[in-house]
C-alpha cells in the first residue's frame, strides 16, 4: 500500500512515520509513504503557495498551480484509488471509513495550511474529504498522520497479532473492554477474577458485558448508529 503526502513542512511529518508500527510496516515493504514539499512545485523564485482570497477576508489561500503540478506529476506515475484532502468540514474519520480505505492500494493525502486550499483543487481534483474532529488545527499534517496510522496499522502483516486490531474499539460498533496486566493486586486494587479464571467463555462472557456496559456509559451515540 502507498501513500502520497503533500505538504508544505515536510518536517513535520518525519517523527510520526519513523518508529513503531509504521516504520516495521515500511521495513516490512507492506506500507510506502512518500512526503512531497508542496514547494518544489511553485513557479515563483520565492517558492510561496499562497496569496489572498478572492472577495477579500482574513488569512491566506492556497493557490491551484503547485497543488496541480504535483497532483498531476504523481498521476502521471501511478492511478490512485483516493486523494483525500484532510479539512474540518469533511467527514469524521472513523473505524469504519479506516477499514475501508485498508483495502485501496495507492492513497494521495493533500495537507491544506492557513485559511485552506483553492476550492478547485477540491472540486477537481479530491474524491475524499476527511475531518479528524470538530476542531481546527494548524493545518492537515497532523491529521494526515492519524489518518495513516489507523489504515496502515490494519494491513494484514503489519501487527505481530493480527487478531489484535480486529478486537479494537470501534471494530464492533462498541467501545473496548477495561483491561490489565499483573501484578494481580496493586495496593489493594485487584484484577476482576474472572480474568483469573482461565474459563473462556466466562472471560469472553464478561468482556461483552463490559463493552456495552462502557459504551452506554461514555458513547450512547454508538448505540443509536
Amino acid at each position: 500500500m502507498r501513500f502520497d503526502i503533500i505538504t508544505v513542512l515536510p518536517s513535520l511529518l518525519e517523527s510520526p512515520f519513523a518508529h513503531s508500527i509504521l516504520q516495521r510496516a515500511q521495513q516490512k515493504d507492506l506500507a510506502e509513504i512518500h512526503v512531497h514539499n508542496l514547494r518544489d512545485y511553485a513557479n515563483n523564485k520565492h517558492k510561496s503557495v499562497d496569496d489572498y482570497p478572492y472577495g477579500g477576508g482574513s488569512g491566506m489561500v492556497m493557490q491551484i498551480e503547485p497543488f496541480a503540478a504535483c497532483i498531476e506529476k504523481l498521476q502521471s506515475e501511478r492511478s490512485y484509488d483516493e486523494i483525500i484532502y484532510m479539512t474540518p468540514d469533511g467527514h469524521t474519520l472513523n473505524q469504519t471509513m479506516a477499514n475501508e480505505l485498508s483495502v485501496k492500494g495507492n492513497i494521495m493525502i493533500l495537507c491544506g495550511h492557513y485559511k485552506g486550499i483553492d476550492q478547485r483543487i477540491r472540486d477537481i481534483y479530491v474524491t475524499r474529504e476527511i475531518s479528524v474532529g470538530d476542531y481546527v488545527l494548524s493545518g492537515g499534517e497532523l491529521p494526515a498522520a492519524i489518518v495513516v496510522d489507523a489504515v496502515v496499522r490494519l494491513i494484514p502483516g503489519v501487527l505481530s497479532d493480527e487478531t489484535s486490531a480486529l478486537s479494537d474499539s470501534f471494530q464492533d460498533g462498541l467501545l473496548d473492554a477495561p483491561i490489565y496486566t499483573r501484578p494481580a493486586d496493586w495496593r489493594g486494587h485487584k484484577v476482576p477474577d474472572v480474568l483469573l479464571s482461565g474459563h473462556e467463555a466466562k472471560i469472553t462472557a464478561w468482556r461483552d458485558e463490559q463493552q456495552l456496559l462502557r459504551t452506554q456509559q461514555r458513547r450512547p451515540d454508538l448505540l443509536n448508529d
